[in-house]
């Protein structure tokens, strides 16, 4: 059976001397929760904000009020600002967010239940946002998502 990936991405974090952070709305925590399960994760898991309410994303991550209004908040737009903002806010490397619609509730066609973007970004200009759309329930798309971002962060570690 293969190692969990929040026991793969910590010592790849600790190697290469990266702090992470993250912001979450769809996943409620769910990815500092995983990293957090690793013993010693406070030499590279600096923390999070759970940005559930968009005034959140705005007010303290500094997602634009013209991206939650033209686009929303489960958008790429949104997601990488989410990223950055929290990245800047906890003075880390690496930020990661997620943003979507876990359901079952609230989705429409444009937007279905299961819809979320996940994005990572570093403070070297590099950006990368995934779209996923999960179908499963509430606690599937939230443990699917914060895998995927998981594997986002194992993603980009072992690529330097």
């Amino acid at each position: 059976m293969n190692e969990p990936l929040e026991r793969q991405v910590g010592p790849l974090l600790k190697a290469q001397n990266l702090k992470v952070a993250t912001a979450e709305s769809c996943t409620g925590g769910l990815v500092g929760d995983l990293l957090t399960n690793v013993s010693g994760s406070s030499e590279y898991y600096w923390g999070g904000v759970i940005s559930y309410d968009n005034s959140v994303k705005q007010n303290i991550l500094g997602v634009p009020e013209q991206v939650l209004m033209t686009v929303g908040a489960v958008s790429r737009e949104c997601a990488l600002a989410m990223a950055h903002g929290t990245r800047k806010l906890l003075k880390t490397e690496i930020g990661i967010s997620t943003t979507g619609i876990a359901g079952p509730g609230g989705g429409t066609p444009d937007k279905p239940v299961g819809l979320v973007y996940i994005a990572l970004v570093d403070n070297q200009g590099f950006e990368r946002c995934e779209r996923y759309v999960w179908e499963s329930d509430r606690v599937g798309n939230k443990e699917l998502s914060g895998q995927a971002a998981l594997q986002m962060l194992l993603d980009y570690l072992q690529r330097n």
